[in-house]
C-alpha cells in the first residue's frame, strides 16, 4: 500500500492532503473549517512573553469514495507529539475504568488464557498495559514520548519510538514472540501512512491474532457537536463504515464492535484476519445505527451549521457575565480545550485562567496560542470565581457534583452541544 504523504522527519513541514488518506480518492469534500489552531500540547511557561508561534488551518474533509472524514492539513508528528508531551492517561479516573473493562471484555470474548502476548501501540504511561499485568500476561508498549520512560520505571516493558515498521520488527525481536492481541487505543487515527502502520500490526499479530482499536467516533462527535475534538493530532475521524473498509484492503474484517464512552464518545473495533475469528452480531448492529441515521452528507451539512451557531450563542452568554465583572475559570485542560478556546475567541480578556488538577504536566504553563495560564485546581475553591466554564463539558455529569461536594460556590458554563449555565 502507497503511504498518502511524504516528509523529511522533524523537517516541520506540512502536507496538504490533496487524496483520501485511506482510499487516495481525489474527490474530497470540504465539511467544517474553524481557522488556524496552535498545536494543543505546545504550552508555554507562564511568564514567557508572546512570541512567533505555529499554527495550522484546521480544515474537515469528507472522501466521497470511501466516506472518511479527516483533516486537511497534517503536520509534523515531530511538532505535536514531542518528547515533553505532557498528555498522561493514567491521571483521568474515566480512561483507567475503560482500560480495566475492554481487558475483562476482550479475555474472554477471545478466549485468551493469560499467557498471549499484549503489545499497545501508543502506550503513554502503561495505563491500559497494567491491566493486561495483572491478568498475567507479557506486555509491551510502543510509545513515542518520555512517558515510556515512566512506564519502564513502573514494570511496563515499553520502546520508545514513533510506531513503523522498525518499531514493530524490534517489538517482535525483543519479546521472542508474535502478539495474540495488538491495541490502539485514542492513536489509531493520529498516526500518518495508515496503510503503512497497518501492515506494521499485522507484522506483530500472530496468525489468528486480534487488532483492538478505540478511536473517537465520528457518529458520537456528530451528534453531541464534538468539534472541540478537531485538531492536527486526530487526522481521521472513523465511521464503523470508513475503518471497515480500511482494514479490508488490508485482509482483515471487523469482529466486534462497541462504542464506548471515553473522549465523549467512541468506538472499539477488533479486527482479525478473514474468517479466522467469528464476527459477533454487534458489527451489524452498529452498521445499521449508522445508515438509520441518514446520509452523512446531509448530517455534516446540519453540523456545520450546528457549530456556527454554538459560537453565536455562547458569546451571547457570555455578554452580560463580562458586562457585570464576573470571573470565569476554566475547569480541565484537555486536548480539546485547545479547539474550543480558539474557536471561540476566549483569551484572558475572557478567561482569567484554566484550573487543572495537582500534578498536571499542564500547571504553569499557557494554554496553546493564549495567555490564558493553567492553575493547580485548589485555586478554583481559594478565589471563588463566580463561573467555571467546564472544558472537559462531555463529563459535566460527573464533573458538577465533585466540584460542589468540594465546596464551589459558584455557577457551572456548559459549552456545548447548546451553551447554558447550570446553578
Amino acid at each position: 500500500m502507497k503511504s498518502e504523504t511524504k516528509r523529511a522527519a522533524g523537517t516541520g513541514g506540512s502536507v496538504v492532503v490533496e487524496r483520501c488518506q485511506v482510499c487516495e480518492s481525489p474527490d474530497l469534500e470540504s465539511v467544517l473549517f474553524l481557522g488556524y489552531l496552535p498545536p494543543v500540547n505546545q504550552m508555554r511557561p507562564v511568564g514567557q512573553r508572546p512570541h512567533e508561534q505555529p499554527a495550522y488551518p484546521a480544515e474537515l474533509l469528507r472522501c466521497k469514495k470511501c466516506q472518511l472524514v479527516q483533516i486537511g492539513l497534517i503536520v509534523d508528528p515531530q511538532i505535536l507529539f514531542p518528547p515533553e508531551y505532557p498528555y498522561t492517561s493514567g491521571t483521568t479516573k474515566i480512561l483507567r475504568e475503560n482500560f480495566a473493562e475492554l481487558q475483562q471484555e476482550a479475555s474472554p470474548l477471545l478466549g485468551l488464557k493469560g499467557h498471549e502476548l499484549v503489545v499497545d501501540i501508543g502506550s503513554n504511561d502503561g495505563t491500559l498495559l497494567s491491566n493486561w499485568v495483572n491478568a498475567g500476561h507479557p506486555v509491551c508498549g510502543i510509545e513515542p514520548t518520555d512517558m515510556a520512560q515512566l512506564a519502564n520505571s513502573r514494570g511496563i516493558r515499553s520502546i520508545q519510538s514513533f510506531f513503523n515498521p522498525a518499531a514493530a520488527a524490534r517489538a517482535v525481536k525483543e519479546c521472542g514472540t508474535k502478539a495474540t492481541v495488538v491495541t490502539a487505543t485514542n492513536v489509531f487515527a493520529h498516526i500518518e501512512g495508515i496503510h503503512e502502520i497497518v501492515e506494521g500490526i499485522l507484522a506483530m499479530l500472530d496468525d489468528d491474532g486480534v487488532f483492538i482499536s478505540e478511536s473517537h467516533y465520528l457518529m458520537s462527535l456528530i451528534e453531541t457537536l464534538q468539534y472541540d475534538t478537531i485538531y492536527h493530532e486526530h487526522l481521521r475521524h472513523y465511521s464503523l463504515e470508513s475503518i471497515s473498509y480500511l482494514l479490508d484492503m488490508h485482509g482483515l474484517e471487523v469482529i466486534h464492535a462497541k462504542r464506548i464512552p471515553t473522549h465523549g464518545g467512541s468506538i472499539r473495533v477488533y479486527a482479525a484476519r478473514k474468517g479466522t475469528r467469528p464476527v459477533q452480531p454487534t458489527v451489524q448492529a452498529v452498521v445499521n445505527e449508522e445508515r438509520s441515521a441518514g446520509t452523512l452528507s446531509d448530517r455534516l451539512v446540519e453540523f456545520k451549521h450546528r457549530v456556527a451557531l454554538s459560537k453565536v450563542h455562547m458569546h451571547a452568554l457570555l455578554k452580560d457575565i463580562i458586562a457585570a465583572g464576573h470571573r470565569i475559570y476554566g475547569v480541565g485542560a484537555p486536548s480539546r480545550a485547545s479547539t474550543l478556546i480558539t474557536y471561540m475567541g476566549l483569551d484572558r480578556e475572557l478567561l482569567d485562567c484554566v484550573v487543572e488538577i495537582k500534578g498536571s504536566y499542564k500547571v504553569g504553563k499557557y494554554m496553546p496560542g493564549t495567555l490564558v495560564p493553567v492553575v493547580d485546581e485548589g485555586r478554583l475553591f481559594e478565589d471563588q470565581p463566580e463561573y467555571a466554564l467546564l472544558l472537559s463539558w462531555h463529563i459535566a455529569d460527573e464533573l458538577i457534583p465533585k466540584f460542589k461536594q468540594r465546596g464551589f460556590t459558584g455557577k457551572f458554563i456548559v459549552p456545548l452541544p447548546e451553551p447554558h449555565i447550570v446553578s
